[in-house]
């Protein structure tokens, strides 16, 4: 039989089909607001102590039922063991090299530093405000960027009044930096 129409294994990973992160810039750290860490942190603690055992606890049901070639419970099961352990491993080496970083200690400060809120004005007067976060927890439908893309690192180190060039596909648009805020910082109990 010609080795193109033989079945493939059960142990192979499907590491094509997942959307992956992006991946940080060579030498940076990964920077993370204290939410963003406990977040991700929580993520991990629940694939670890429920999600994974559950499955694997329907894996062995499924695999005491015998034929395990026609079994969808056990093929399911597998496949969905294999994406928990591949985000664990994900998860896990995210956290170890996190730099968490509290954006409340420049609170009042008019300068954008990582975790700052910015509204700023593009050459045609449309205003927008984000929120400067970390790769592994800005949300674009929050109006959160990652402190790698173009328009969190040509506000960077800026100020209220400054303009600064973006460079687009379209060519350079000027943003001018409207202003600038942080979480206030929280009560030590």
């Amino acid at each position: 039989m010609n080795k193109a129409f033989t079945k493939e294994t059960d142990g192979q990973d499907d590491d094509d089909e997942l959307p992956s992160l992006p991946a940080l810039p060579k030498g940076s750290k990964n920077y993370m607001t204290p939410h963003g860490y406990q977040t991700l942190k929580a993520e991990l603690l629940e694939l670890i102590d429920n999600e994974r055992p559950k499955i694997v606890e329907i894996v062995h049901w499924a695999a005491s039922n015998g034929d395990r070639s026609e079994n969808g419970d056990y093929l399911y099961g597998k496949k969905r063991l294999r994406e928990i352990d591949r985000r664990i491993r994900f998860l896990t080496k995210r956290l170890e090299i996190a730099e968490v970083v509290n954006p409340s200690v420049h609170y009042g400060s008019e300068q954008v530093f990582f975790g700052a809120t910015v509204t700023y004005a593009d050459d045609e007067g449309v205003e927008r405000t984000i929120t400067i976060k970390g790769i592994d927890e800005a949300d674009s439908s929050k109006a959160e960027v990652s402190w790698i893309a173009p328009v969190a690192r040509v506000l960077l180190k800026s100020k209220i009044g400054d303009e600064v060039p973006l460079p687009t596909p379209a060519g350079v648009r000027t943003l001018e930096v409207l202003d600038v805020s942080y979480p206030a910082p929280q009560a030590e109990s």
